[in-house]
């Protein structure tokens, strides 16, 4: 099979678990050296840099606090330095706190903490990253559906700092057009992974929300990243791409 990102080097923000696991597994797969970064799960992290090690590419794992701008920083520098150039950046490292506006009792210390990972955390990586990246860069982004449509009341800090990296994301694409560097953002529906299992509470309610009638899965949003990556994506740049099973249909 050819390794359409072979010779690329990639970030992946938050890349130890979840969705980000899945990136970092598809990237590398797909031939790319990756970094991946974590900020408390050391153990599960460098488990999965020998996983993707196995499949003949290079691999590290970097610990960093996507709240701490300058650590994001210093995350990407370093990646950069490790392979000698910066190809695809992914970000998607982020956390999930709920609280309605009107609840005297919401955690806003939590929230606020939320909108600096969210938000600041991809503001940071981005900046430090754009004059790193290499001609025809890419940069994706993983937002959420409720970007878009907001189903549940609680939800305004977490989906209003996704609806501000994808309001970004347009703008980067017109900043940084010109050196071919293409910005996207995807925006998962309901997708199991440990923090949202196939079989939680919630999860009658959200697959009944879908066209196909399902939960999809951390590759499924992988695939969507490697394409974006990939050089069948060179002329998409400032887009939203939801992948969600129609949920929003």
């Amino acid at each position: 099979m050819q390794k359409r990102l072979a010779g690329k080097a990639a970030l992946v923000t938050g890349g130890s678990r979840g969705i980000g696991a899945a990136i970092a597994e598809r990237l590398a797969f797909e031939g790319a050296d990756v970094a991946i970064s974590y900020e408390k799960s050391s153990e599960r992290a460098q488990a999965l840099v020998e996983k993707l090690k196995a499949t003949g590419v290079k691999a590290i794992a970097f610990q960093a606090d996507q709240g701490d701008p300058a650590q994001v920083a210093e995350l990407v520098k370093a990646t950069h330095k490790e392979f000698g150039h910066l190809d695809v950046l992914v970000n998607s490292a982020g956390v999930f706190v709920a609280g309605k506006v009107d609840d005297p009792a919401a955690d806003t210390e939590a929230l606020d903490r939320q909108n600096r990972i969210n938000v600041g955390g991809v503001v940071a990586a981005v900046r430090a990253g754009a004059p790193l990246l290499a001609q025809g860069g890419r940069i994706i982004s993983i937002g959420t559906t409720g970007a878009t449509h907001i189903a549940f009341p609680g939800l305004a800090d977490y989906v209003g700092g996704k609806a501000a990296v994808a309001a970004y994301t347009r703008g980067w694409a017109r900043d940084l057009g010109s050196r071919g560097i293409t910005v996207n953002v995807i925006q998962p529906g309901a997708i199991e992974t440990e923090m949202n299992p196939d079989a939680g509470p919630f999860a009658d309610v959200l697959k009944g929300m879908t066209a196909l009638g399902r939960y999809g899965q951390p590759a499924e949003i992988a695939a969507a990243v490697a394409f974006l990556a990939g050089p069948d994506a060179t002329y998409i740049t400032g887009a939203t791409l939801n992948v969600d099973g129609g949920q929003i249909a």
